[in-house]
């Protein structure tokens, strides 16, 4: 997003982790001292390790029993932060002002019942693999709605049912990818003067056996030792999941101020792009988009880093030549890696602590540098953990704008 018509805001921002509930929980608990600690859970899925999600009264933001029992974790997390965004953006709950805010969704592939498939597996192996059986079991097993649970955009759908969002809806699926191309859209939709408002975000549930089954096949887990992003060497590196909701309001500068609406900070620049990660290709695509932002130390850069040492360590490094000034954080390191979100939670965090005025202590302070002065700007990075590179670069509300 370059030579923008219209200055993108970031009015209201909802984030769900294993570190609490709302944006003013997480920033109170980063500005407590030095090296603010994890939530891990270690022991239910040893030898990996979770971030997992706080207890939360899911009917708070989702009034309705019948919503909530249609809905795995990552469709509640996902329609719950999206409540919240839209209380701290002040939106009123009236459908014909809801109608008019348009809505990009990152999503992953929906949840399995991991009992029926043990089940089936059960059922196959004393069988001798009979497709009948496997066919009845899951025909008399699996409830209906879990078929259309399967669905990406019926996160998209529950939070319209729920929140009366109904303008324009997108979802894009992609993991990374996915959460970099919502934000980049959004942005660049309500800049171009196509949308007004926008609501966008994503919903990662990390406590699932399937999933991590799936990670541990490809060989990316962090196992035994838990230790933090930056600190993980191969043959020790890997990702330790973590369970993030997280939604943003995006808002024109002019809608915002007809409505009176605080700003936490402006998107200035978002950028994605794809490609090869052998040889320096990845250095050159990291190198070229980070270019523009401002290399003196008033800039605080939000790494979403996954831990895999190769990509890390890409990033590491071209951020060390580019930006040496310039202290670098791994929120994974606090929130784990949450795919789909883990480029708008990085937003998120950078945006109220611009709003904020707060100086981030480090989050290793064996591996990262002391912030000198409160952040001027934020780089929010993310180099998935296969593919997909995307920055975000933020700056806070200029004179003319009210900030939170």
């Amino acid at each position: 997003m370059t030579d923008t018509a219209r200055d993108v805001l970031i009015t209201g921002i909802g984030l769900v982790s294993s570190l609490g509930e709302g944006i003013a929980a997480h920033l109170d608990l980063l500005e407590r001292g030095s090296a603010p600690q994890p939530v891990i859970e270690s022991e239910r899925f040893a030898p990996y390790f979770v971030h997992p999600l706080p207890p939360i009264d899911w009917s708070t933001q989702i009034p309705k029993k019948g919503d909530q029992r249609q809905m795995e974790t990552w469709q509640k997390l996902g329609t719950y932060a999206a409540g919240l965004a839209l209380t701290d953006a002040g939106i009123p709950t009236d459908e014909s002002v809801r109608s008019g805010v348009d809505m990009i969704v990152a999503a992953g592939g929906g949840e399995r019942d991991t009992a029926v498939d043990a089940l089936v597996m059960e059922r196959a192996r004393q069988s001798g693999g009979s497709g009948a059986v496997m066919n009845e079991t899951l025909a008399n097993e699996l409830r209906p709605t879990l078929f259309l649970a399967q669905l990406s955009n019926l996160l998209a759908g529950n939070i319209s049912i729920v929140h009366k969002v109904t303008g324009s809806s997108r979802t894009f699926m992609g993991e990374e990818g996915a959460g970099i191309s919502a934000v980049s859209v959004a942005a660049a939709r309500i800049a171009a003067g196509q949308s007004d408002i926008c609501l966008v975000g994503a919903a990662f549930a990390a406590e699932r056996k399937d999933l991590i089954l799936n990670y541990e096949m490809g060989g990316l887990l962090l196992r035994s030792d838990w230790r933090s992003v930056f600190a993980r060497r191969a043959p020790a590196d890997g990702l330790a999941i973590g369970s993030v909701g997280v939604f943003l309001v995006l808002e024109s500068a002019e809608h915002a101020a007809a409505r009176s609406a605080p700003a936490y900070a402006k998107l200035t620049r978002v950028a994605g792009d794809r490609g090869p990660r052998r040889g320096e290709a990845l250095a050159a695509r990291l190198d070229d988009l980070i270019k523009g932002a401002p290399a003196d130390d008033g800039l605080l850069v939000l790494s979403g880093a996954s831990g895999i040492e190769a990509p890390t360590a890409v990033e590491r490094q071209v951020l060390a030549n580019t930006l040496p000034q310039a202290p670098v954080r791994a929120y994974g390191s606090l929130l784990g890696h949450s795919f789909e979100a883990q480029f708008p939670a990085g937003i998120a965090l950078a945006a109220a602590t611009l709003a904020r005025g707060t100086r981030l202590p480090a989050f290793d302070s064996g591996e990262e540098s002391p912030a000198l002065q409160p952040a001027r700007a934020a780089l929010v990075t993310t180099v998935g953990h296969l593919q997909a590179e995307g920055v975000c670069l933020l700056e806070p509300v200029g004179p003319a704008g009210e900030t939170r």
